[in-house]
């Protein structure tokens, strides 16, 4: 039994012919897994072999299963972490603008002056 899932591709359409781009890709997994010490040598051949003698991707699912999975989605713009914000900070902090300050200041100047003439007038 495959511990691929359905949805991948090697199970859902095994029929399919193997590109060159999918050994390429594939090949770059095995390079990979074996450089980090996840595929001995014995098994690392016999997959480069079975890799180029496949011909439809139903023959890949024994190579597949044993590589690393990949991450086959992004991560949404909100979760992103950018190196130059700290954990838990929204945005870099920016000192208050003197314009918005002053109209501010203005605005609660003018409702003010408003109250004490309407108090005033009745």
């Amino acid at each position: 039994m495959s511990e691929l899932p359905i949805s991948s591709k090697y199970r859902s359409t095994p029929d399919a012919p193997v590109t060159d781009d999918e050994r390429e890709q594939l090949t770059r997994r095995l390079n990979d897994a074996f450089a980090a010490g996840k595929l001995d040598q014995d098994t690392y051949s016999a997959d480069l072999d079975r890799l180029y003698a496949a011909q439809r991707l139903g023959e890949l699912v024994p190579v597949v299963e044993k590589l690393p999975s990949v991450q086959t989605y992004n991560n949404p713009d909100m979760v992103q972490q950018s190196a130059d914000v700290r954990p838990g900070e929204v945005s870099p902090a920016r000192p208050a603008n003197r314009l918005t300050i002053a109209v501010i200041a203005a605005i609660v100047l003018i409702v003010i002056i408003i109250a004490v003439l309407l108090v005033a007038i009745l």
